[in-house]
């Protein structure tokens, strides 16, 4: 961990000035000043790109920070992800240390122009903040600061002359995703005070960090530690945190009250405990929640609290990994873009918030990451050096994000220029799945070398591995044939009629490649795991004949567990879909519903307020789970949200209207419920729907935006009702059936 330096540039500007834009990058991240003015409010920008390909920029409007004679430019750079820990890596995965190009042009009333760029004209130095590092944490010394250091009239005799870099020589584009910024700001709910430390709970597990606001003496050091949960005997719970060392330290300057906010770090976390304090030493502290900008959309409730928790939880776990990509988790140290998480929860993701310019700059990463044969790696962007791994086939559910996640994004916001975006890159995939991922149309077959696959990544199916019974071939083929299916869906959209038979061609050849050697003669299934049915019975890759068998063998399954979950990462989205489709709805709220281990229900009890990566983190039985692998803030399994907005609450789109063009209304009733509603901002205004069960039948109300189609599917067990629907509001009641 290093110093952040501090960095500035002075300069002369005339009189006149009609505007001025600031153009700025870093490798590394910054804050910048103009003449003591904070500019913006993006947090850790420029963001995480793969530095060996590209960097962002921002730009901005500084008309009015300018003024004319003097004017001073000043920047701190951070680590970041350039030069700092990421992964479980060590640091500098990049580059050495943080670098800066800024560009400064300034338009006169006369029509000229000045163009004003960062040179070897400026100074540096090492100022208060001591250490940075997203993972590890940041240290600031307050009697260090330099008051006025961005403004003129400041002596930096003393400074030091800056090191000019070479170009490296990599892409420079402006800003393609919307930036880090903070949102919330959490009040402590309670305190605990011990003899060495006063540990907040803040009620609420989440990505940021604290704001405080202290007075004591000068010199004072608080050390301020983050956890996501407490240990039984009331101690905040570190070890899942493994290296990352999660704790910032600022010593006071002393005198009056003083207020602090790390700058250039965040954490996973629930809990600050501070080392330091006195008794006679004041503190206020809150929490500030830091992601990604992307509006909240979607709506969803209903009448069983446990799940409107649920959806909390789900929302949070948004919030805290969808922060400049896709990660896994904020707390400990990886924080990667994983790309099976993202797959398997972009639906939910659209719903919850508006995440289309979010995924339209990682599938950007994603290219970027993109190996010469087409391969996409496990998590993106890849800081692995090149020949340590980066551009390898991330393996099945997990590089499939590159297809799989654009097509959703199509889907849910009309988006028909992402697909264009990618579609050459999509197209590369696919051929390195069917050229050096397969053979004979079998993905991972085993006799290739190492294939890469995570397998159900967790699933509870009696394996000792955390990969699950589920054969990873099995796995593989299935996917590979779901990829062609929305490949040739997307050949077609975009007029592509060759590709689109081709896609077609190799799609039933997958189909039969995929009966021979995964279905018996007798028609089983050769694998019995409830992700294997499910995974044959979402894809398509049955004879019609033998699904009623398969759903049979499902249902046993289920049943055998005593109503409970056995998927893993892979199996778990498609679950309650598959039972739905296949007749099982009842079975598909037990399970939603069921509140021991393992189930959605379970953390809900035992107090979590985002979404756990393991069914049992915690139990009141074990304890604590392996802490090499147990965060509490995950969302794959958040991705059951999908589910219940669409079937629960009823509100669907249609593939061949995208965007809520077409909505379909299709309640589905069940378990214990007897409301829910969900209400979105689509692309085309706000669609709406409520249902409530009445001793008559079943009470609805929907809103839908004026040009936009609507119809309703009514759901077994009630009265036809006309369809489509007109716009508006509009009530209206399903009788029961006699």
């Amino acid at each position: 961990m290093s110093p952040a330096p501090y960095l500035r540039g002075c300069f002369q500007m005339p009189a006149g000035i009609r505007s001025a834009r600031l153009s700025l990058t870093a490798l590394g991240i910054y804050e910048c000043e103009i003449n003591g003015c904070a500019i913006g409010d993006d947090v850790f920008a420029p963001g995480w790109t793969d530095y060996r390909k590209r960097v962002q920029y921002h730009s901005y409007d500084v008309t009015a920070q300018l003024r004319t004679g003097e004017n001073v430019l000043g920047v701190t750079l951070g680590d970041g992800w350039y030069c700092g820990y990421v992964g479980w890596r060590d640091r500098q995965n990049y580059g050495e240390r943080p670098a800066l190009l800024a560009e400064l042009v300034v338009t006169l009333t006369d029509g000229s122009t000045i163009v004003y760029a960062s040179n070897e004209s400026w100074k540096v130095r090492k100022g208060p903040i001591l250490e940075n590092d997203l993972l590890m944490g940041e240290s600031y010394d307050a009697r260090l600061e330099m008051p006025g250091w961005s403004d003129g009239g400041f002596d930096d005799s003393s400074w030091d002359s800056v090191m000019t870099l070479p170009d490296p020589g990599i892409e420079r584009n402006l800003s393609l995703g919307p930036s880090v910024r903070s949102h919330e700001r959490l009040r402590p709910i309670s305190e605990l005070r011990n003899q060495e430390s006063r540990i907040f709970d803040f009620g609420q597990n989440f990505a940021g960090r604290v704001r405080i606001k202290v007075r004591a003496r000068e010199g004072v050091i608080l050390k301020i530690r983050h956890a996501e949960v407490l240990a039984q005997d009331g101690s905040p719970y570190y070890e899942n945190l493994r290296k990352a060392r999660a704790t910032d330290f600022y010593i006071c300057r002393g005198g009056e009250e003083e207020t602090w906010e790390p700058r250039f770090t965040f954490h996973g976390f629930r809990y600050a405990e501070i080392f330091g304090l006195e008794p006679s030493h004041k503190l206020e502290i809150e929490g500030i929640v830091l992601h990604s900008e992307m509006p909240g959309i979607g709506h969803f409730s209903c009448s069983n609290p446990l799940l409107n928790q649920l959806q909390r939880n789900i929302i949070w776990g948004q919030k805290s990994n969808f922060l400049e990509v896709p990660t896994d988790c904020p707390q400990r140290d990886e924080r990667l873009g994983w790309t099976g998480d993202a797959q398997v929860f972009v639906r939910t993701a659209c719903f919850n918030m508006d995440v289309s310019r979010f995924f339209h700059k990682w599938m950007r990463d994603i290219r970027d990451a993109q190996g010469p044969e087409g391969a996409v790696p496990a998590f993106v962007p890849d800081p692995r050096p090149l020949q340590s791994g980066s551009g390898r086939d991330g393996g099945p559910a997990w590089s499939d994000a590159t297809i799989i996640c654009p097509w959703t994004i199509y889907l849910c916001y009309g988006d028909r220029k992402i697909l264009e975006d990618h579609y050459e890159s999509m197209k590369q995939y696919v051929t390195c799945l069917l050229n050096e991922c397969s053979r004979d149309f079998i993905r991972c077959h085993p006799e290739l070398d190492k294939p890469t696959c995570f397998g159900d990544w967790l699933a509870l199916d009696g394996g000792d591995e955390l990969s699950g019974l589920t054969p990873h071939d099995l796995i593989g083929t299935a996917f590979l044939a779901y990829d062609l299916q929305i490949m040739r869906s997307i050949a077609a959209i975009l007029g592509n009629d060759g590709d689109a038979a081709h896609f077609e061609a190799c799609h039933e050849s997958v189909i039969k490649a995929f009966r021979r050697r995964f279905i018996s003669p007798d028609g089983v299934l050769t694998s019995t795991t409830q992700t294997a049915y499910v995974l044959v019975l979402r894809f398509g890759l049955l004879p019609s004949e033998l699904r009623p068998a398969a759903v049979r063998e499902l249902v046993r399954n289920i049943q055998n567990r005593d109503t409970h979950i056995g998927t893993g990462f892979v199996g778990t989205p498609y679950l309650l879909e598959v039972l739905e489709s296949s007749g099982h709805l009842d079975l598909a709220y037990q399970l939603l519903e069921q509140e021991t281990f393992p189930s959605w229900l379970f953390p809900v009890k035992n107090g979590a307020t985002t979404i756990w990566e393991r069914w049992d983190g915690w139990s009141p039985e074990k304890g604590f789970q392996d802490p090499k692998m147990n965060s509490f803030n995950h969302y794959a399994y958040g991705a059951v949200g999908e589910w219940m907005v669409r079937s629960v609450a009823g509100l669907e789109l249609d593939p061949e209207q995208p965007g809520y063009r077409r909505v379909i209304f299709c309640p589905r009733p069940g378990g214990t419920l007897t409301w829910a509603e969900a209400a979105l901002d689509s692309p085309q205004g706000r669609v709406a729907i409520r249902w409530e069960l009445q001793e008559d039948g079943l009470l609805v109300d929907v809103t839908i935006p004026v040009g936009v189609e609507a119809i309703l599917d009514v759901p077994p067990g009630f009265g036809e009702h006309p369809t489509p629907l007109g716009c508006g509001q509009t009530r209206f009641l399903l009788p029961f059936q006699k």
